[in-house]
């Protein structure tokens, strides 16, 4: 499990970063896993893909 979150990021940062502008999963320290997404919940759809939740276990 990589605990992926959604981050946007603007075009101001995009052009310090040297990337497009857009949402991007990245991991806890920052660093870009995926992107650049048209949405959030694109975004969203690409973490659950990559991270998908821990299945739950049977009793």
């Amino acid at each position: 499990m990589q605990n992926l979150s959604p981050r946007h990021v603007k075009t101001e940062e995009s052009l310090r970063l040297g990337v497009v502008s857009g949402w991007y999963s990245t991991k806890v320290s920052g660093t870009f896993v995926s992107g650049p997404h048209d949405s959030e919940a694109a975004c969203l759809r690409r973490i659950a893909e990559i991270d998908p939740p821990p299945a739950k276990k049977k009793r």
